[in-house]
């Protein structure tokens, strides 16, 4: 009888723990940003600094890789230059040839000296190979998993650093969509090869995306990573005006969520988003409507017959109706699976880096995103967004209206748990 008892109480407590993973922060927006000015006005800037962290830096130099035939060979040749520190954060990191890469060139220059610190989200994390982080710290690279799993942490088990940082000797950094795994490789040419955009940076912000990573690695190791090799002094390298900020739910804000929140209720011409999970909650879809009502053009570009969660596809497709009613066009990605995460407000906000459009993102992951004020990159990114737009099928209030009977029901089951999906 005493072991029954002890049993139950076990797995009530056990219980207990996970229903923690399923909780959103105890304070949460309730209500959405007036439209007061756009994007264009210097009172939306500062509002952005003040109210999401890190100032708005200017003099950075903002350089676009799409799809990994870019992306890999100029993140692995920066690496391969870096005289002093290399500090990496991902969330996906697999085995395979491009994993076998990145651990061959981060342990090399580890044993030349240079001092790298790498931070891997545990769960995305389950598919590597032990050999490939024990290649690395057998040679030098100090490698730790964010968040393993573990009795006493089970009520955080579900909160995962999400975020995709590179930074070489405190001047070069990279944030983007994509992870270190075989599907990245290429240029998106089939099913087996998503698309995606990634991003090399240089000027002052790069100390932003340097603190980004401290602060998980803090969370860690609890020690802080600081010194003229990691901070070094940074000139100007370009002309765009930028921030990297971070999102994380034990920073106990919303920054993230808000972000998006003040992005769409300053648009007053179009707003282009890309984004590979879209499962928009309440305050965003009335974000957007009011948009919609303003004049506002808006275009969603989501994935289409190839997704690698289909949960989320349904969470997300439940969620249709009103956007489509209202006007907004929804677009589906055909040939592959679209990784990307962009927003384009009004011809100058870029908003890139590693959160998707959805309440995980919003709420539970650890994040991170890059804010680019910028005509020419708004420009450059609206021109890729358009030719990705070229390889989509627009999704009409008809056939949402006309889907199978087994798609509703499938969503119906979905949209309890959408938070989690």
């Amino acid at each position: 009888m005493v072991w029954i008892i002890v049993a139950a109480v076990f797995v009530t407590l056990v219980a207990g723990l996970l229903a923690l993973n399923f909780a959103t922060p105890e304070k949460k927006l309730e209500h959405i940003p007036a439209h007061l000015y756009g994007v264009h006005d210097p009172s939306f800037k500062r509002e952005m600094s003040v109210l999401l962290g890190p100032t708005v830096l200017p003099g950075n130099r903002v350089q676009v890789l799409n799809n990994g035939s870019e992306i890999f060979p100029a993140m692995l040749e920066a690496m391969r230059g870096a005289q002093h520190t290399i500090t990496f954060e991902t969330y996906i990191y697999w085995s395979g040839e491009i994993g076998r890469q990145f651990s061959e060139v981060l342990a090399e220059r580890a044993s030349a000296g240079v001092e790298v610190r790498v931070t891997i989200d545990w769960g995305g994390s389950l598919k590597m190979d032990n050999a490939l982080v024990q290649r690395m710290t057998d040679a030098g690279v100090e490698v730790h998993r964010y968040r393993p799993l573990a009795w006493y942490s089970l009520h955080r088990a579900n909160n995962r650093t999400h975020r995709k940082l590179l930074v070489i000797d405190g001047r070069i950094g990279f944030t983007g969509g994509v992870g270190v795994a075989d599907q990245w490789l290429g240029e998106a040419q089939d099913p087996d090869h998503w698309r995606d955009t990634h991003y090399r940076i240089e000027g002052p912000v790069v100390a932003q995306v340097q603190a980004a990573f401290n602060d998980n690695w803090i969370k860690t190791t609890g020690r802080v990573l600081n010194g003229g090799h990691y901070y070094p002094a940074l000139a100007p390298a370009g002309d765009c005006d930028a921030q990297l900020f971070v999102a994380s739910p034990a920073g106990g804000s919303e920054s993230m969520h808000l972000m998006y929140l003040m992005a769409i209720a300053a648009a007053e011409h179009c707003i282009n988003l890309a984004a590979a999970y879209f499962v928009p909650d309440a305050l965003i879809t009335r974000s957007l409507l009011e948009a919609r009502e303003r004049g506002v053009r808006i275009r969603v570009l989501l994935p289409g017959p190839h997704i690698d969660a289909l949960s989320v596809r349904l969470a997300s497709r439940a969620s249709w109706e009103p956007l489509l009613r209202a006007g907004i066009e929804i677009h589906e990605y055909q040939p592959t699976m679209l990784h990307t995460k962009l927003l384009i407000i009004d011809d100058l906000l870029v908003s890139v880096g590693s959160t998707n459009f959805d309440i995980r993102s919003f709420r539970l992951n650890d994040e991170a995103s890059l804010n680019v004020y910028d005509r020419d990159l708004a420009a450059r990114m609206t021109g890729i967004f358009e030719r990705d737009l070229q390889q989509a099928q627009r999704y009409t209030l008809e056939r949402w209206l006309t889907r199978p009977w087994r798609e509703k029901l499938a969503e119906k089951l979905v949209i309890p748990i959408r938070s989690q999906v």
